[in-house]
């Protein structure tokens, strides 16, 4: 059916602005999932007060406290969504499970089969885009990485951090999801460390009493703020932009940059007991973040952001700026090694810091090996 005249279309628009009415939005209907919580919350209310989106499809678990979404309570694993996303111009995936607590074959199990499934239904549903959530950790952090990494970038991770392996699944997924359904655009976003009430392995970073450093490490510093990432995925959902895309702040900070504005000293470690040590604290089951993770706190993942540049997107927050709400997010919570303390354990780790703590975690771990062989 063609595109009404549009000279109708303007006389139409008269006609309600003098009735007292306000035009008929001629957005897109949008479908989110995971919208209960997190950033799938603050996107959906997001575009429900958006003049440029028609109408907005939360899809959750469970109802989220956005009044002006139509909601459908389902698993996205659940093949009945194909009947809730009918109608749908685009559909914007973020129900992942990226939970540090999370048994690691359930985590996968939920995050892959649900990207599958939403892809699958947004074909069937005759949704035309589907914009994905991953991280710029799928660049991976390796000490040979340029500053900053283009978007076009080879994806050189592996799934030894958290997460990370069902990121690069999902990325894979999304490549061959055109391939596989003609017609279906999917577009990818890859944020930095994303800060806004957020608990990753990144996070927890700053919540010990010591920033660790790898000897010979270079570390380097990009974040992204939930209220950039919700714009990007707007311009995502509105078509201003598409592809692989990475978000985040303008440039990076240094490690030294970074302890000087935290106010937060290093304790520096060489690479082979650090890692050795993170990894037989994770294996026992002392900690919950893999030595994978320890990566990313040495070498750079800095991203340059120029697909979104180029097509007018602009952050709103710098690294120092969001730096400074992470800080005060974390106050008052003690990690040592990825893993949280209460407030009487931490009171004795806080004197040793964050990385004595782990070294010492780890003498006790050797010690209980001997005298098992003994």
């Amino acid at each position: 059916m063609s595109s009404p005249d549009p000279q109708v279309r303007a006389a139409r628009n008269h006609s309600e602005a003098s009735a007292g009415r306000e035009p008929a939005v001629r957005g897109p209907v949008v479908a989110v999932t995971g919208a209960a919580t997190g950033v799938g919350a603050l996107l959906t209310a997001r575009l429900a007060a958006s003049r440029e989106i028609r109408r907005v499809v939360a899809i959750d678990e469970r109802r989220g406290e956005c009044e002006e979404a139509q909601w459908h309570i389902l698993d996205v694993r659940d093949p009945a969504i194909a009947d809730k996303l009918r109608g749908a111009d685009v559909v914007v995936h973020l129900a992942l499970d990226l939970d540090l607590g999370s048994d690691a074959a359930a985590r996968t199990a939920y995050n892959v089969r649900g990207t599958q499934t939403v892809l699958t239904a947004a074909a069937a549903a005759g949704v035309h885009r589907v914009v994905l959530c991953t991280s710029a950790m799928v660049y991976g952090a390796l000490p040979d990485n340029e500053l900053p990494l283009s978007e076009d970038a080879e994806l050189r991770a592996t799934a030894e951090a958290t997460g990370v392996g069902d990121l690069l699944e999902i990325e894979r997924l999304a490549r061959r999801a055109p391939r596989a359904h003609p017609g279906l655009n999917v577009t990818v976003v890859r944020p930095a460390v994303l800060v806004g009430g957020m608990d990753t392995a990144l996070t927890r970073y700053f919540e010990s009493p010591r920033l660790l450093v790898v000897a010979g490490s270079r570390p380097a510093w990009q974040f992204c703020h939930v209220e950039d990432l919700c714009a990007a995925l707007e311009y995502a959902v509105l078509e201003k932009v598409e592809g692989e895309l990475v978000v985040g702040c303008d440039g990076w900070l240094e490690q030294e940059e970074v302890e000087e504005l935290s106010g937060i000293r290093r304790m520096e470690l060489p690479s082979a007991v650090a890692l050795g040590a993170a990894a037989r604290l994770h294996r026992i089951g002392l900690t919950p973040s893999p030595a994978g993770d320890l990566a990313y706190t040495m070498y750079p993942w800095v991203v340059s952001g120029s697909r979104l540049h180029d097509a007018g997107w602009r952050p709103r927050w710098t690294n120092e700026d969001v730096l400074a709400e992470l800080l005060e997010e974390v106050s008052g919570r003690h990690t040592v090694a990825g893993r949280r303390l209460g407030r009487k354990d931490a009171t004795a780790a806080g004197a040793a810091g964050a990385t004595v703590a782990l070294l010492g975690a780890a003498a006790v771990v050797r010690r209980a090996r001997k005298a098992r062989r003994r």
